[in-house]
């Protein structure tokens, strides 16, 4: 699975998560680093990867262009990188499912 982190998510967790995610990036390792949403989604979208954020905004851009990317929203405040890291293990075959299914689901909201 090709996940890319957003830049309201730690780059930390990457390192916490390349067990079970190997393809997992930030985007500061694309060059990314305080680029607009929309940028970030058309990286996502050009290069296989599902995007994992806290921000309304993408879950909105999935609403508008569809998938690909999908969009992994994580709906909960004030989580620490280990919080989120042990959300995302959990939540492996979920997310697994969910990025391989072939149909109109754009965006799996997780949270705690």
């Amino acid at each position: 699975m090709k996940l890319l982190l957003d830049q309201n998510i730690s780059f930390r967790l990457k390192k916490k998560l390349e067990h079970l995610y190997p393809k997992c990036l930030h985007i500061s390792d694309c060059g990314l680093k305080n680029s607009e949403d929309l940028e970030i989604w058309n990286y996502a979208k050009l290069n296989g990867y599902a995007v994992i954020t806290y921000d309304a905004d993408f879950f909105e851009l999935s609403l508008i262009n569809g998938a690909p990317p999908k969009v992994i929203w994580i709906r909960a405040n004030n989580l620490s990188t280990t919080e989120v890291a042990q959300l995302l293990e959990s939540s492996f075959d979920e997310i697994d499912t969910f990025i391989n299914r072939d149909d109109s689901f754009n965006c799996l909201e997780l949270g705690i």
